[in-house]
C-alpha cells in the first residue's frame, strides 16, 4: 500500500504541473477546444499508465534485477557473469520506451535513411556490451574513471569521422536509455553483482553501470554512421 501511494505521489507531481501549465496556456491563447480535452484524456491516460509501469517496476524489475545480479557471481564462472550482463543490458534497452519513441522519429524524419528496428538494435547492443564491461570491471577492480577517459576520447574521435545527423542522434540515444525501464534494471543488477563480490562496496562498484552504459549506445551509433558514411 505504501509503494502504490508513493508511486501516485510521484507521479501526480510530474503530470500536474504540464497540466496547469497547457490549461493556462488555453486560457490565455484561445486553443481549440477539441484539442484541450484531447490533451486532458492524455494526461489522465498517461498518469494511469505511469502509475501502473512504476509499480510494476518497483515490485518485479528491481527485485529481480538485484536477485539476478547476487546469483549469477555465485556460478563461479566469469563468461557466464559477463555473457548474461550483454545479453540482459541488451534485451531491457530494445524493451525501453524511449529507444522505441527515438527510433520512430529518426525513421520518420530521417525518410527512412536511418531505418527503426536497426537503431533500436544498435542501441541495444551498445548497451549490452558496456554493461558487460561495467560487471568485467567491478570483477577486476578497474577505476571507472579510466574506463571513461578511454570511452569519450572514442566518442570525440568517432564524432570527428561519423556524417553530423549520426552525431547527433548517437547524443539522444545515449539519454533515451536512462528510461523508467532500464536504469532500475542495470543499478539493481550491478548492485546485486557488487553485493557478493567479497571485499568490494556495493556503493561503489554498484553504480557506474548508467554512466557506462550511456556511452556503449552514442559509440554503437557513431560506428554504424562511420559505416553508413
Amino acid at each position: 500500500m505504501k509503494n502504490i501511494k508513493s508511486t501516485v505521489v510521484e507521479v501526480l507531481l510530474a503530470v500536474l504541473p504540464v497540466t496547469v501549465i497547457v490549461i493556462i496556456l488555453q486560457i490565455l491563447l484561445h486553443l481549440p477546444l477539441e484539442l484541450m480535452i484531447q490533451f486532458l484524456i492524455g494526461a489522465a491516460m498517461i498518469s494511469v499508465g505511469l502509475i501502473l509501469f512504476l509499480l510494476g517496476v518497483r515490485i518485479g524489475l528491481l527485485e529481480i534485477g538485484e536477485a539476478i545480479g547476487a546469483a549469477l557471481p555465485q556460478t563461479g564462472k566469469v563468461w557466464i557473469l559477463v555473457l548474461f550482463g550483454f545479453l540482459l543490458g541488451t534485451v531491457v534497452t530494445v524493451a525501453e520506451p524511449d529507444v522505441r519513441v527515438l527510433a520512430t522519429q529518426v525513421d520518420a524524419v530521417s525518410g527512412g535513411a536511418i531505418p527503426k528496428n536497426l537503431l533500436i538494435i544498435t542501441v541495444g547492443l551498445g548497451v549490452g556490451i558496456f554493461v558487460a564491461l561495467a560487471i568485467f570491471r567491478v570483477i577486476l577492480n578497474i577505476p571507472l574513471k579510466y574506463i571513461l577517459l578511454v570511452s569519450y576520447t572514442l566518442v570525440l574521435i568517432l564524432a570527428a569521422l561519423a556524417p553530423a545527423e549520426f552525431a547527433a542522434v548517437s547524443l539522444d540515444a545515449g539519454g533515451v536509455t536512462t528510461g523508467p525501464l532500464t536504469v532500475p534494471f542495470i543499478i539493481s543488477l550491478g548492485i546485486g553483482v557488487a553485493s557478493v563480490m567479497g571485499g568490494r562496496s556495493a556503493s561503489a562498484d554498484g553504480f557506474g553501470y548508467v554512466a557506462l552504459g550511456s556511452i556503449g549506445p552514442i559509440l554503437a551509433v557513431l560506428l554504424l554512421g562511420v559505416i553508413y558514411g
